[in-house]
């Protein structure tokens, strides 16, 4: 049995054209296919691809399960299956979709970690402003929650992308859809420091003319520095929570709910293609209602 190097790049064109879906998500869903790829070449040695049936994929998705992959990792391969399935239809190589009846695991909703207004205002007093990287830091943080973007929206931030008088960003979302998001003035004031201050100075590669957010070296940054900044930054604030860029992201959202903000302008803003997804928000906010009847109320 053998999934080509056709069919393989045949369903990443499908991915990227077809779902619009993102490099990271494109990477996991060939990832996914060429795991199944390898089951099916040692438990059905001479099958055929038209020959894959409904209950040789739940024998794979059995056994995965009984080797210990999470829920969640389950429900990506059932979806990755289902869509590299999908592509062979569509493109003709198979009559029906076997993969069409394949149920995902139930996932329990895992409230997201999320920092409080006044954590947040011990990671930005932690920053070290004598250091030269620490108004691009502070920027930083007040960008990731003052507009709730996905560190990987952050990072590839142009200065094209900002529209300080208009009071907005243009961000580059998922799938390359572009979105604008407000951005207050705590934020646009931090970045126009760390500007006319900090990146000023720093000799600029060309191709990182119109990106925002630069090392020391004059180049874009990857998300595994974001990462790290953050990570010294919760340590020095003495932020016992496990938290990441993206916690800044759910912390933006959170906030917003509890202050009473629509939730479709949440989804919005957050660039969230279904409401369901914004939803844990209302989750969380009542999370939050519970817990402080539950330290405060007589009656607990």
């Amino acid at each position: 049995m053998n999934f080509s190097t056709d069919h393989l790049n045949g369903f990443r064109s499908y991915l990227q054209l077809e779902k619009n879906l993102s490099k990271n998500s494109v990477e996991a869903y060939l990832t996914d296919v060429k795991h199944l790829h390898q089951y099916l070449s040692v438990a059905n040695n001479d099958i055929e691809i038209r020959e894959i049936s409904l209950e040789i994929l739940q024998n794979y998705l059995h056994w995965l399960s009984d080797f210990g992959i999470s829920a969640r990792t389950q429900a990506r391969n059932v979806s990755s299956i289902k869509s590299f399935f999908q592509y062979l239809t569509y493109s003709g190589t198979i009559d029906t979709n076997p993969g069409t009846l394949l149920e995902s695991p139930k996932l329990g909703r895992k409230l997201p970690v999320v920092l409080t207004v006044h954590e947040i205002d011990k990671v930005v007093a932690a920053i070290d402003l004598s250091k030269p990287e620490g108004h691009r830091n502070k920027a930083i943080i007040e960008t990731l929650y003052g507009c709730g973007l996905r560190v990987s929206e952050l990072i590839h931030l142009r200065l094209s992308d900002i529209y300080a008088s208009e009071g907005f960003i243009k961000v580059s979302g998922k799938g390359s859809k572009e979105r604008l998001v407000p951005i207050g003035q705590t934020a646009l004031r931090e970045i126009d420091f760390y500007l006319q201050n900090s990146r000023n100075h720093l000799q600029v590669t060309k191709s990182a003319a119109n990106i925002l957010f630069l090392n020391r070296r004059g180049k874009g940054l990857s998300r595994v520095m974001i990462f790290t900044i953050i990570k010294e930054l919760a340590l020095k604030a003495e932020i016992h929570k496990k938290i990441s860029p993206h916690t800044f992201r759910h912390s933006f959202a959170t906030h917003l709910i509890e202050g009473g903000a629509d939730l479709r302008a949440v989804q919005e803003m957050l660039g969230h293609e279904s409401i369901l997804t914004t939803e844990i928000y209302t989750h969380l906010d009542r999370e939050f209602l519970r817990q402080s009847i539950i330290e405060h109320h007589p009656r607990k």
